[in-house]
């Protein structure tokens, strides 16, 4: 719980430099950032309490918990200025996974135009997917370092900030509600392991927006147990493109629903627009619709996977699965970097169903070359046009192509027929 009611009081401005920041880079800023978010949390002011981190320094801060709920019905949090953290994997020995997180907050708005440098190198050279050998403290999944999270929390802003070379998640968002997220830069490099832009899970109502995303894992990643999130107006890349999953891993239940993922671009990225499921799964993902989308020299441009992981211990197509169902791609377009550009590999126990293309247009992004389909115990339809040709699906219109920006093989095949 928030402390310091008395020394509070009316105050509306809570800069950390005012609480014993440095903000010289070297120096542990993180009780600073603590006192002054305590300090903020517990105002009494009639007027919006804002904790300032001031531009112009650059702060370390080693991990810290901001703790809610706050005595204002809104409070903001603004960065101006670089917060950084350890340097190190020795030096977050024994200190909390997170590095900075909100928990049980309302109404809190975080903005500015800083930047937030989880500088992950270390965790990267020694992460157990790169490194499986090694003995360190990363190689545990217990010990996943992430940027900022957001948990219990409801109806709060992040807006406007750049976050660099997070050890692990840059913002992971989690049993939450009512999040919007606007106008984030995120940037880690292509090979750096799990460096996700944002995950979320267990959250329902949500908004991501204007983002720019390139990192070393998913762009976007939308977990279990989430409902009714709008993404809109977003570039990927490079990355591993927006994913919802992987869900049912160990065998638990899935609840994901009503997700509308808009106007996305997609560039160089191992993935475009993907759901993966693993085999013993079970529950549902449903009502998602992948709308507007252009993609650039993608690996898999559409992607339904039921079979997610199984070749560590060898596919059995299992009697269980999540149920896909209720899933649109319409007015998809790019080039693909793969021969298969639409990979549908569904479960036969669970198959999918009520799956819909319309007009989808995927060519080679190397000249000459065609591209193809893999289709997979497969329900729905296609409406035209669409290539490549997606034979698993019932015609419901033409399949004429009328792709004039790019290099299109097939004008007017029918399902099944080799162009």
């Amino acid at each position: 719980m928030p402390v310091c009611l008395d020394a509070a009081g009316d105050s509306t401005s809570f800069s950390v430099l005012d609480y014993g920041a440095a903000g010289d880079g070297q120096t542990d800023d993180s009780k600073a950032f603590l006192e002054a978010w305590n300090a903020m949390c517990s105002s009494r002011s009639t007027d919006i309490p804002i904790m300032v981190v001031p531009e112009g320094k650059t702060f370390l801060v080693k991990p810290v918990n901001f703790y809610g709920p706050c005595l204002a019905k809104n409070v903001n949090v603004q960065i101006m200025g670089s917060i950084i953290a350890p340097n190190t994997i020795k030096e977050w020995e024994g200190v909390d996974a997170r590095w900075m997180a909100f928990n049980n907050v309302s109404g809190l708005s975080v903005s500015g135009s800083g930047t937030i440098d989880g500088r992950g190198s270390d965790w990267w050279n020694n992460s157990c997917r790169d490194h499986p050998g090694k003995v360190v403290l990363i190689c545990a999944r217990s010990s996943t370092r992430n940027s900022m999270e957001f948990q219990n929390c409801n109806e709060c802003h992040l807006s406007n900030l750049r976050f660099v070379n997070s050890p692990q998640v840059h913002i992971l968002v989690y049993q939450c509600n009512g999040i919007y997220i606007d106008g984030i830069v995120i940037r880690s490099p292509e090979n750096s392991p799990n460096t996700d832009g944002i995950h979320i899970q267990a959250v329902d109502n949500m908004f991501i927006q204007r983002a720019d995303i390139g990192a070393g894992d998913d762009c976007i990643s939308i977990g279990d147990f989430t409902s009714n999130i709008n993404v809109k107006d977003i570039i990927c890349g490079p990355g591993h493109g927006i994913s919802i999953g992987s869900l049912g891993m160990g065998g638990t239940s899935s609840k994901v629903e009503n997700i509308n993922v808009n106007n996305v671009t997609l560039t160089n990225t191992m993935n475009g627009v993907r759901i993966k499921t693993w085999e013993e799964g079970q529950g549902y993902c449903r009502g998602i619709t992948f709308e507007h989308i252009r993609l650039t020299n993608v690996q898999n441009p559409i992607i339904i996977d039921q079979h997610y992981f199984c070749w560590v211990a060898g596919c059995k197509d299992l009697p269980t699965g999540t149920h896909i169902s209720n899933v649109t791609f319409s007015d998809v377009m790019g080039t693909s970097s793969t021969p298969v550009a639409i990979n549908m590999n569904c479960s036969s126990a669970v198959p999918c169903s009520e799956i819909s293309l319309d007009s989808v247009q995927l060519v080679s992004a190397t000249s000459g070359q065609k591209v193809t389909t893999n289709c997979k115990n497969v329900i729905g339809t296609a409406t035209g046009p669409i290539q490549p040709i997606v034979p698993c699906l019932t015609n419901k219109g033409s399949l004429k192509s009328t792709c004039s920006t790019f290099r299109c093989a097939v004008t007017g095949f029918g399902f099944g027929k080799t162009p």
